[in-house]
């Protein structure tokens, strides 16, 4: 049996540990919302998922995810795209990270628009245009495509989690697709 020692920089946490560093400090996250745009860059279309919420509920939610130490926020965009969409998403990450806007969750509902139970975190928020075949993967049950006008209405808002159809909403107003 060969014991191997630990890798000290390794970014992973064992769930116990995740589980307690939630409980003392923010993490940080990127958030992503896919988008297909025409010839002239306007998107026509975005991506919502379907997924299965650590309560066992289904919502609509965003590309999500935690950077991990060490990890650029690039690299980190790139990884939750593809383990989200798919190996063939093929998304077109933006030449500058500046974020369309910074989102603050907080375990208490009413501090900020945005809640998680689980944390108080810190998400880095972009617009991403894929331009590949999207294969929703790992929790998430599906990709649903949608004009910018269904996803920015009142009823895909009802189906999101912890306020995220706000920050679909910001998005669509970041790329002038708000109506």
């Amino acid at each position: 049996m060969t014991v191997r020692t630990p890798d000290p920089n390794s970014g992973w946490l064992s769930d116990s540990e995740l589980e307690e560093v939630r409980r003392r400090i923010p993490l940080l996250y990127v958030e992503a919302v896919p988008v297909r745009t025409d010839g002239m860059g306007q998107v026509i279309e975005v991506g919502v998922l379907l997924r299965v919420g650590a309560s066992g509920t289904i919502a609509r939610t965003l590309v999500s995810g935690r950077v991990m130490y060490g990890e650029t926020i690039r690299d980190a965009l790139f990884r939750h795209l593809e383990k989200d969409l798919g190996p063939m998403a093929f998304p077109q990450l933006p030449a500058s990270p500046v974020p369309f806007q910074v989102a603050e969750y907080f375990p208490l509902p009413g501090v900020s628009t945005y809640y998680d139970e689980r944390q108080h975190a810190v998400a880095l928020a972009y617009v991403v245009p894929v331009t590949g075949t999207c294969e929703p993967r790992q929790d998430a049950l599906e990709l649903t495509w949608m004009t910018p006008a269904e996803a920015a209405s009142d009823a895909v808002a009802a189906e999101m989690e912890g306020g995220r159809g706000a920050l679909l909403r910001a998005a669509l107003a970041s790329v002038g697709r708000l109506a």
